[in-house]
């Protein structure tokens, strides 16, 4: 079989999806055709948290996500609310006075540079909590509380040692799965091709191969494959500076409800030390890779409700080895056996409901996905060496949120079209200057992370 498109996207994760939609749907182009491996909207893009934030500490991330949430709310409009925006916010939680006077500082910074209204708690203004009323009707800004007995009161749920916490409001959860379809369904309405196929080669000019003998002929390709970026790319004899870090989360059953409905992403701030029995100390001790549970852990312990459960995030923890991380990651993955009581462990530090789930983590559900990140942990977006050939990717652990964004500037350098002032800080090109990748250090690998 052979055919002929205007344009290959080759992956049919959510930026892959998005792309396929700005394109055919948003630009009107004909001969949009993607090609997935798997199952569309699988992988990476089936395994995330589905929420988004407004809250980054650079302001090339600032502008790009801040983009990505307006045309995320345009698609929602577009699909008559269909596909599960909703906007509680992140709670930042501390019982520390330090970070506490950091988050202050912070959210001045944030709304002195146009990121909505600071409320005070206690103060003059009033507390409008967190619903499931639809995310136009969220308030704006932030809400900063400096008292621990009053954010205690807005959320019963938090441990007795908070003292401060920052509710940032421009933030909430989405349902991918149905924000994908949408997608794929409104450009295939429009015109797109998404093909089943595995991507084996490209040749000069393009024609893009898959396995079984297919062949797309085309004059534009984009590349949107997710982790498995830097074998797509090597097909084109490029190799972009990506690597692969496994993270998980952790499905934790809550038949007590010690989080109700509707309460924000909330994060605890500070570094734990988990309380383990000493015979569960023991064996861990005798264990040369979980005995680092027994250590003082990173803080950024986070959970949302997801229906019935509870989603334990931990994303400064990663698997271990996976620090250097991998260009060639492996699927199913797999996880460390103790990661769900270790997340039981350290969310009891945050809710001490959740010490109920002592010993529960055998009966949890864990998964997760690979974040693919550049040295600069900002995305790859943009024009490759080979003529005619553009990536969309590297984008970390912020795919989903990050994806409509994305899209409209891949879209752009498709049809070479005006670029948003944040392109160049995320083009491929940057890292062709030596001074720009000696600049960088390790921590940077984690900016943005909660």
């Amino acid at each position: 079989m052979s055919g002929r498109a205007a344009i290959v996207i080759v992956g049919g994760g959510m930026v892959g999806a998005a792309t396929a939609y700005h394109l055919a749907v948003r630009q009107k182009i004909r001969g949009v055709t993607l090609v997935e491996a798997g199952e569309p909207l699988g992988l990476t893009s089936a395994m995330g948290t589905e929420a988004y934030r407004q809250w980054w500490p650079g302001a090339t991330m600032r502008r790009f996500i801040g983009r990505s949430i307006d045309l995320l709310e345009e698609v929602s409009a577009a699909s008559g609310e269909a596909v599960g925006v909703e906007r509680q916010g992140y709670l930042f939680v501390t019982g520390d006075a330090a970070e506490a006077a950091r988050l202050g500082a912070e959210a001045e910074a944030a709304a002195a540079r146009g990121e909505g209204p600071l409320r005070v708690h206690p103060g003059g203004e009033r507390y409008t909590a967190p619903g499931r009323s639809g995310w136009r009707e969220a308030p704006a800004g932030l809400d900063l509380f400096t008292s621990g007995a009053r954010l205690r009161a807005s959320f019963p749920f938090l441990c007795e040692e908070a003292i401060a916490g920052l509710h940032v409001r421009r933030c909430g959860f989405l349902d991918a799965q149905r924000l994908g379809r949408f997608l794929l369904g409104e450009a295939t309405r429009a015109g797109a091709e998404v093909l089943r196929g595995r991507v084996v080669g490209v040749e000069d000019g393009f024609k893009v191969r898959l396995e079984g003998g297919a062949e797309i002929g085309c004059e534009k390709l984009v590349l949107a494959p997710g982790p498995m970026l830097a074998a797509a790319a090597a097909m084109l004899g490029a190799a972009p500076p990506v690597r692969c870090e496994l993270h998980a989360k952790v499905h934790i059953p809550d038949p007590a409800r010690v989080a109700p409905e509707g309460a924000p992403l909330t994060i605890w701030q500070d570094p734990v030390r988990l309380g383990w029995s000493a015979a569960e100390a023991a064996a861990l001790a005798s264990s040369p890779t979980e005995r680092r549970w027994l250590e003082v852990l990173p803080g950024g312990a986070h959970f949302r409700r997801r229906g019935a459960d509870l989603l334990g995030i931990w994303t400064t923890l990663k698997e271990e080895g996976a620090e250097e991380g991998t260009t060639r990651p492996e699927f199913p993955p797999v996880f460390d056996p103790w990661f769900a009581e270790v997340m039981i462990r350290g969310l009891a530090r945050l809710v001490p409901g959740v010490a109920a789930y002592f010993g529960a983590g055998p009966r949890c559900r864990i998964d997760g996905g690979y974040y693919c990140k550049a040295p600069d942990n900002l995305p790859l977006i943009g024009a490759l060496p080979t003529a005619g050939a553009y990536v969309v990717g590297a984008l970390s652990g912020f795919g989903i949120m990050g994806a409509q964004a994305a899209a409209e500037l891949v879209t752009a350098h498709v049809l070479e079209r005006p670029l948003p002032d944040y392109a160049g800080a995320l083009a491929p090109a940057r890292f062709a200057d030596p001074s720009y990748a000696a600049g960088l250090d390790q921590a940077a690998l984690r900016i943005g992370q909660l």
